[in-house]
């Protein structure tokens, strides 16, 4: 029998709240949304926040990891791959599966704004995420771009590499409202979303053969040395 309260009917109050909640801290923030206007949504007393949650703040870090939680399960970043996957096939279900996770129109789309406005106004709340969340990611697609760079790479070159990468699926997230506004042919339906995603992927790659042929250039100048 299923007893977790975050896969019950919406008729679970815990529920209600946290998707009320969540609606609520993507529209205004965490400081500009009050427990009384949540419980409004939810269609709940306020005594209900203190009694599921212990107070706005714990019922903000339950949001963020109800929202973590429900998109890594939809959108994990291995896509399925298996330990045999090369490290392009790796990058490539990163990269498509982070893109859906910010731009996926077939979940409630606060998700992807209420990481957004977490990292644009940071609570104490984000240290937590980097620690649990973020840090991992980042260190799953190092690995995967330091392979892909090869080993004359250095730590701070993989980094800026990986960070590029992040760069352009965060742009689309951030800048969708002006995007469709300049090209409204871009779609971000299922295949727009695979599309965007495909060209990060040959835009990256690109970016790091062209790395790699600079530090094999480099290490052979040192050797010679």
């Amino acid at each position: 029998m299923n007893t977790n309260p975050e896969q019950t009917s919406v008729t679970n109050p815990r529920r209600r709240l946290l998707e009320a909640a969540g609606e609520a801290f993507a529209e205004r923030g965490f400081r500009g949304t009050t427990v009384r206007e949540i419980c409004e949504r939810a269609g709940t007393n306020i005594a209900t926040v203190n009694y599921y949650f212990g107070g706005k703040e714990k019922l903000y870090r339950s949001v963020l990891q109800y929202s973590l939680n429900a998109t890594m399960t939809k959108y994990p970043p291995e896509l399925g791959l298996t330990e045999r996957a090369t490290a392009r096939e790796r990058l490539q279900a990163f990269v498509l599966s982070l893109i859906l996770r910010l731009l996926d129109e077939g979940r409630p789309s606060w998700h992807g704004r209420l990481m957004a406005r977490e990292m644009a106004e940071p609570t104490s709340a984000l240290n937590g995420l980097v620690d649990d969340v973020i840090r991992p990611l980042w260190g799953q697609l190092e690995s995967i771009v330091g392979e892909l760079l090869g080993r004359r790479a250095e730590p701070k070159e993989i980094r800026l590499c990986a960070q590029s990468i992040i760069g352009q699926c965060v742009h689309y997230g951030r800048a969708k409202a002006v995007i469709v506004r300049l090209y409204p042919e871009q779609r971000f339906d299922s295949d727009g979303l695979k599309g965007l995603a495909d060209h990060i992927m040959k835009f990256s790659l690109g970016a790091l053969r062209q790395f790699n042929r600079e530090y094999q250039r480099r290490g052979r100048a040192l050797s010679r040395k």
